[in-house]
């Protein structure tokens, strides 16, 4: 390991750190209230990213306020953890990641998430909210799509559209051409007229990020996953365990919802691509540190929520 290995590591460490010691203050501004009309919130939250979660939960309330607020628990959350929950937001609905495993269905990667939102959906609308995001601003295009029951997702920023089967079949088929292992969500891709079932050429597909998306009130179905998690499993096999299937599949079944849209680029984003329109911000693995934009937006939040509060 040579010497820039280190410095990285240790900057990183030296992020984190300044971030968790920031983020400590939402325990400090007021308890979430629920609203009676907006949409379901669901996240699935591992123990690491309590704090940040509370951060992503509060700064999204704050323009949308939901009517509930549901947490499937990752194995690692413990008792002081839904303490805090409790204690943060009064009425919130914690639920166990293995009470949504499903026969036909991987398990972890998130797959328990999506399970949980099919359930959900057929009792309203539900918005799947990672813990790494923060909303800065107003959120017209999502509170839009919530009053007319429309389903959402982020899209990247060189490509906002649905895309026929067919070509991103091709596409993704080129790509994996190039690589010697290519990624599982590539190969997933490559094989989307398998997912759309019997070759219909009609489905379509968002190559987008399942970290915060929409589901309109009885748009999709447990049986919907359960049928495209079979026909998946069947081609790729154990390939379908891996991290990175349950993304495919919610950009699958979003992009097959009738009516459903993609947000918009910069306006819902990541750190490295944000403008003055942005208004919604994930930050994504890699990029999650980039240039202390989270820190820096995570303090003005916090700023602002405690000055409303004094």
């Amino acid at each position: 390991m040579n010497l820039s290995y280190y410095i990285e590591n240790l900057l990183r460490r030296w992020n984190v750190w300044r971030f968790n010691r920031c983020a400590r203050g939402v325990l400090s501004t007021p308890h979430l209230v629920l609203g009676k009309d907006g949409p379901l919130l669901l996240s699935m939250v591992h123990h690491r990213d309590v704090l940040p979660y509370l951060l992503a939960l509060k700064s999204f309330a704050h323009r949308l306020q939901p009517s509930r607020v549901v947490v499937v628990a990752d194995p690692t959350i413990d008792a002081n953890d839904e303490a805090l929950f409790r204690q943060q937001v009064p009425g919130i609905e914690l639920r166990r990641a293995h009470e949504f495993e499903q026969l036909g269905v991987p398990t972890g990667g998130t797959w328990e998430r999506l399970m949980a939102i099919a359930h959900y959906v057929k009792e309203g609308y539900v918005i799947q909210l990672d813990a790494d995001t923060l909303t800065l601003a107003n959120i017209d295009h999502v509170v839009d799509c919530c009053k007319r029951n429309i389903s959402f997702t982020l899209g990247t920023y060189d490509l906002q559209a649905k895309v026929g089967v067919a070509e991103v079949s091709r596409w993704a088929k080129s790509h994996c051409d190039t690589h010697a292992i290519p990624h599982v969500q590539l190969r997933c891709e490559a094989a989307l007229l398998i997912a759309a079932a019997a070759g219909d050429a009609d489905k379509t597909y968002i190559r987008g990020c399942s970290g915060f998306a929409g589901f309109g009130r009885e748009s999709f179905t447990t049986d919907d996953v359960v049928a495209l998690s079979r026909r998946m499993q069947q081609h790729i096999g154990e390939a379908w365990s891996k991290w990175g299937t349950e993304q495919f599949a919610s950009n699958f079944i979003v992009g097959n919802i009738p009516g459903s849209q993609v947000l918009p680029h910069p306006v819902y984003t990541t750190p490295n691509r944000i403008n003055h329109t942005t208004v919604m911000v994930h930050f994504i693995g890699p990029l999650r540190y980039y240039k202390g934009i989270y820190l820096r937006e995570a303090r003005r939040f916090l700023g602002r929520a405690l000055a409303e509060h004094a």
